[in-house]
């Protein structure tokens, strides 16, 4: 676990790098193309309740604005979503709310250029991380209200199978058909090598073991996050606060306690660390119970 975390915060650490240089090379680069060759930077408009609002400079310092038809624009030069890219970080930081805002604000933005070249795939791209967020952090009927206009867009080919993944985490908490989701999840993984679908596949199977009480082989799905996929930084805090949840569970409470106190201190100010203190505070002082609860599957080859 210590060197699997080690990579992860030097990940994170190279990942914040490329990102300051990006921001510093391309961010005179965004700006909207007219039909004219007219360029406006991104500083001279903004978005209003969905129309795009310029900033025209006149004599002196005066200035006025005046709506601006995307038929009149040729195309958005962008280079990057900075959203994506925030968003990731937060994630990673276990401040799953604050990446939901972050991307929310990047959707309504792309939004305005989602017929202009250079600003459909951006509205797409960013669209498709926010409401893999919103499942993320457990917001199911904000998640189920996104899903026919995503359907909607012409994802690629990664994206679709990203998006089997999104139905059948919102599967797995509207129907009992264990077999079946775990079936579908196994098909899945055996289908990509993609790491973060492979991540994101194998928390919903831990959340499934959970549900049918099977706390052992919920915990083990858990940490593959972070021991096998950890370059998915951004799942790999919820998927550590959940594989607490297991050893609390199993009435392990002093490893529970000690991956507890471990989180609180990895992602201070965050949701996930918020969530570990209050575990860590139930099961305060608690030793780990030399008759642990069995899983569901022990009980019932035992009946």
């Amino acid at each position: 676990m210590t060197a699997a975390l080690k990579h992860i915060a030097r990940t994170a650490f190279l990942a914040v790098g490329v990102c300051l240089l990006l921001a510093g090379q391309e961010a005179a680069a965004q700006a909207i193309v007219l039909k004219d060759g007219t360029r406006i930077p991104a500083e001279d408009f903004k978005i209003e309740g969905g129309k795009i609002v310029r900033t025209v400079r006149l004599q002196g310092d005066k200035t006025a604005t005046t709506i601006l038809a995307p038929s009149n624009i040729a195309q958005l030069d962008w280079p990057y979503s900075a959203e994506l890219i925030e968003s990731r970080s937060l994630l990673a930081q276990g401040k799953t709310e604050e990446a939901i805002g972050v991307l929310k604000t990047g959707k309504e933005f792309f939004e305005a250029f989602k017929d202009v070249k250079g600003g459909g795939e951006l509205y797409r791209d960013v669209f498709f991380a926010y409401v893999e967020a919103l499942a993320q952090g457990g917001k199911f009927d904000d998640t189920i209200a996104s899903m026919p206009a995503l359907q909607k867009l012409s994802l690629n080919k990664e994206q679709e199978v990203r998006l089997k993944v999104i139905k059948l985490n919102i599967e797995r908490q509207t129907s009992s058909d264990y077999v079946s989701i775990i079936a579908q999840a196994k098909n899945i993984l055996a289908d990509t090598d993609d790491s973060g679908i492979s991540a994101a596949v194998w928390e919903i199977i831990g959340d499934i073991h959970d549900k049918k009480k099977e706390y052992e082989e919920a915990l083990m799905a858990y940490l593959r996050v972070p021991v096998f996929y950890g370059t998915q930084i951004q799942r790999v805090p919820a998927a550590e606060l959940k594989a607490a949840r297991m050893l609390a569970k199993m009435r392990r409470f002093e490893d529970a306690t000690q991956f507890f106190t471990r989180l609180v201190e990895s992602y201070p100010g965050s949701a996930v660390a918020t969530e570990a203190a209050k575990e860590k505070a139930s099961i305060h002082g608690m030793k780990n119970d030399e008759n642990p609860q069995k899983s569901g599957d022990e009980k019932a080859s035992q009946a």
